[in-house]
């Protein structure tokens, strides 16, 4: 095989992987774009490495995508990024290849929002590991030689990540029913878009929460808890005014979406998405809403969205 056509299998080998590598590295980041940024990376040093001296590429690539995400989740400007109060992950629409795989709880847990929020209170160490296991069910050992470190301790950055994330996790684990999740939401828009607070407070938890992030625009995310609260600001934010019809660039629709494996909103104008709305469900009501508008944040859940081929919204202009 001569070295052109030796680049060009290589180069395939690496595309076999790409998918895997940026579900791993959207895992490790919450981040579509820095997921993309490190998988491109990876790329470069596959191209510049001796490849003749790599027994097994997978592995290689997997232990280079780690350590430049734990570098990147390391790095002075991620820690002002992702202070407590001022970050939410990516959200990615369902059917997104970046998602990765979804064939256990553990897998489709490791890549909700909830789980991704929780994951930025462990230490990157701690991230990985519980990533690496949880969702790619690498043994201990290989987790060790990818992260350098022992055995043990790698078993011990599990359970303290376990630990961490079992404390802060609120009540009504398992997975709602995709139909009774469904009917929930539309219950809820149709509470909200109606005003009416009780029916909101219903079908919210005693401790609910709501976390916004300002539509980029402001320093830290906007945030209310308890149910009366929460009813409050979600009664004033859907509520369609011509300011926030200029913000979003027209008239709305608003569309139920599959977001992270939840159930969310939708709101799109024309030009595409312009905000996003997800839900967390407990024991049959809204546990936890997250409103996402920053444009950056929604980029990749846009351009997915432009491909797809949605059911009738269930507002038709908002």
């Amino acid at each position: 095989m001569d070295s052109a056509a030796a680049d060009r299998f290589d180069a395939g080998r690496f595309e076999a992987s790409r998918d895997r590598l940026a579900s791993l590295a959207y895992r490790l980041l919450g981040s579509a774009a820095d997921a993309e940024d490190a998988v491109q990376d990876a790329f470069l040093r596959w191209q510049a490495a001796d490849r003749r001296r790599i027994e097994v590429p997978e592995a290689w690539l997997t232990t280079v995508v780690t350590r430049l995400c734990l570098d990147r989740l390391r790095s002075a400007q991620a820690r002002r990024e992702r202070a407590v109060g001022t970050w939410l992950p990516e959200p990615l629409l369902d059917g997104d290849p970046m998602l990765g795989p979804a064939d256990t709880f553990e897998q489709r847990e490791s890549v909700s929002l909830a789980v991704l929020t929780l994951m930025e209170r462990l230490s990157p160490l701690e991230r990985a590991v519980y990533v690496l296991r949880e969702a790619f069910s690498h043994r201990h050992a290989e987790i060790a030689g990818i992260l350098g470190i022992t055995d043990a301790a790698s078993q011990q950055h599990l359970h303290r990540a376990r630990r961490h994330l079992a404390a802060a996790r609120r009540g009504g684990g398992g997975e709602a029913d995709p139909a009774a999740a469904r009917r929930i939401v539309e219950e809820f828009l149709a509470a909200a878009a109606s005003g009416r607070t009780e029916r909101l407070v219903a079908l919210l938890t005693d401790d609910a929460t709501a976390l916004s992030d300002g539509a980029g625009l402001a320093r830290r995310l906007v945030r209310y808890d308890s149910a009366p609260r929460v009813a409050t600001f979600v009664r004033a934010g859907f509520q369609s005014t011509p300011v926030k019809q200029r913000l979003v660039g027209g008239t709305s629709a608003i569309h139920y979406a599959v977001v992270n494996g939840a159930p969310a909103l939708l709101f799109v104008p024309a030009g595409g998405v312009a905000g996003a709305v997800t839900f967390d469900l407990a024991d049959g009501r809204v546990a936890t809403l997250r409103g996402i508008a920053a444009p950056a944040r929604l980029a990749r859940l846009a351009e997915a969205w432009r491909r797809h081929v949605p059911d009738t919204p269930l507002i038709e202009r908002w």
